[in-house]
């Protein structure tokens, strides 16, 4: 009866052993990452992994509807890391909620468009005009900063990237702004003359920065590249190091470029160039 009692508390062990140390089908130890990103569009990540499930990293991709979730969840140990921001959007938040966030690598520039139903061209909106653009610090910043490359307004030389309307120096066609929340751009077009729209949202929408903006960014400053971001405690986690590496390969940006046809650009630069 002893022998029996103790075979199967042997068994029992073993099983529970077997399910707290899940092996890859090379023998490896598998872990599992929560990653939050925010919108429906997830080729990338599902694209790196694939090549993450192979060195045992599960990559278990939570996806948020707006752009403050993501943050609060990763701070709050909901998910172990989150890819979906810029630099410039990261930076305000983080301050301004007291947060222990810090990026460890950068992904992409997704390039911010003005878009219109009603005009082909920037310079064909009128005086007095409309214009839709997102009401957060960030994005409205970098929308003022695309308005100014479209020649539509003139910011002072100092202007902060996370400046607001108040900062507008010239507007010489007296245009009307109409900041909203940032995923309600889109839905603003028929109302207005032009509504800018950043990368994400407008994918969204089913509009592509190329082929339906009537003027996009070009390459701009590091303020507006997108971060893979992770708690403090966390930034020399092996685990995490590896996924950026993994994102950061030269197949990656491959597949970038050829499944956004420009209208997303890998963009790998060393934190130190984005102040960090």
């Amino acid at each position: 009866m002893k022998k029996l009692l103790l075979s199967i508390i042997i068994v029992a062990l073993a099983i529970i052993g077997a399910g707290c140390a899940e092996k890859t089908s090379e023998g490896k130890e598998s872990t599992t990452v929560k990653l939050g990103v925010s919108g429906t569009d997830t080729r990338i990540w599902d694209f790196v992994a694939k090549k993450a499930e192979k060195e045992g990293i599960n990559i278990e991709i939570v996806s948020f509807s707006d752009y403050v979730a993501p943050n609060t969840a990763l701070a709050e140990d909901e998910i172990d890391v989150n890819a979906f921001q810029t630099v410039a959007y990261f930076d305000v938040f983080i301050k301004e909620h007291n947060l222990d966030l810090v990026p460890i690598a950068t992904t992409v520039l997704a390039p911010m468009g003005i878009y219109s139903e009603k005009y082909k061209d920037v310079k064909d909106i009128p005086d007095g005009a409309k214009i839709a653009l997102p009401n957060d610090a960030s994005n409205q910043g970098r929308a003022l900063l695309l308005l100014q490359e479209a020649g539509l307004i003139e910011l002072p030389k100092d202007f902060d990237p996370n400046g607001d309307l108040t900062q507008i120096k010239e507007n010489p066609k007296n245009i009307e702004f109409v900041p909203m929340v940032p995923a309600q751009t889109p839905r603003a077009l028929p109302d207005v003359a032009a509504s800018v729209i950043n990368n994400g949202i407008a994918g969204d929408a089913g509009l592509s920065p190329l082929e339906d903006a009537i003027f996009v960014e070009s390459e701009t400053a590091t303020p507006y590249l997108n971060i893979i971001a992770v708690q403090e405690k966390d930034k020399d986690n092996k685990t995490y190091k590896r996924l950026a590496e993994l994102y950061q390969s030269e197949d990656t940006a491959e597949f970038i470029e050829k499944e956004y046809k420009g209208n997303m650009i890998p963009t790998f630069v060393p934190l130190s160039n984005i102040g960090w």
